[in-house]
């Protein structure tokens, strides 16, 4: 899976918020100042060309869809990071973020609980 970018992501979050939608729909939800509506347009277009959105007709306007899932997507993007920048190493991911947020004791417990809450 080719990686997004910023400009990409912030495109895809709208696509997944509204689920099918138009370029027109995007814009209307960038914040401002928001982006030309042919800055989208491309974006949209690098989108399609990378297979992350499909594309269709309502009458004579183009529709975008999600092609992939955002949990599925996080789920490649996490399994990459965790590899590029901690060597595959869940446990160093979340022992770095535990100590760069400076993360209480009772909120590890929780991430715990509600861990093994979702295994049973």
């Amino acid at each position: 899976m080719e990686k997004l970018t910023k400009q990409e992501e912030e495109v895809m979050q709208r696509i997944w918020q509204l689920g099918s939608c138009t370029v027109k729909d995007i814009v209307s939800l960038l914040p401002e100042p928001q982006p030309p509506y042919t800055t989208v347009a491309s974006v949209v277009q690098n989108l399609k060309r990378k297979e992350f959105v499909s594309q269709g007709r309502r009458g004579n306007t183009y529709v975008y869809e999600p092609s992939i899932k955002e949990r599925e997507y996080k789920r490649r993007f996490m399994r990459g990071f965790v590899k590029d920048y901690f060597m595959g190493s869940y446990k160093d991911m979340v022992t770095f973020f535990a100590r760069e947020e400076k993360m209480s004791t009772d909120d590890l417990k929780d991430i715990i609980r509600e861990i093994e809450s979702e295994e049973s």
